[in-house]
């Protein structure tokens, strides 16, 4: 798993990078089968309340995800951040396991449909 850390209008000190990285990598533990993560963090002082964003762009085969989490602090946003794209590949993966159990089988319209041409035609 590929990780990028930035930081837009704002520095990237080593706490925060700690903390996004502790966070993806119990992410990565769920799902092995991530390709890249890149994660920015901004502050918006635009306002008169200064408001931190952290966004992520995770990239699996096939599919790319999108998260972004607002607050008054950095380190709450990353948690938030880290939870939203939590849900996501919970959420991806559990469709990606109901796909693999519904699968390209027969069902049970193939065998009737042989047992009926099989019966002697009266």
């Amino acid at each position: 798993m590929n990780v990028s850390i930035s930081g837009h209008h704002i520095s990237v000190t080593d706490a925060m990078n700690t903390a996004v990285q502790e966070k993806l990598d119990k992410i990565g533990r769920h799902f092995d089968q991530i390709q890249s993560i890149q994660v920015i963090l901004s502050l918006d002082n635009s306002g008169a309340i200064k408001s931190h964003k952290a966004e992520a762009i995770m990239r699996v085969s096939g599919k790319e995800m999108f998260v972004q989490a607002l607050d008054d602090d950095m380190y709450k946003a990353i948690n938030e951040m880290a939870d939203k794209l939590d849900r996501q590949v919970r959420k991806y993966k559990t469709k990606l396991e109901s796909k693999k159990t519904q699968g390209a089988g027969r069902d049970g319209r193939y065998e009737e449909l042989m047992t009926d041409d099989a019966a002697p035609a009266v």
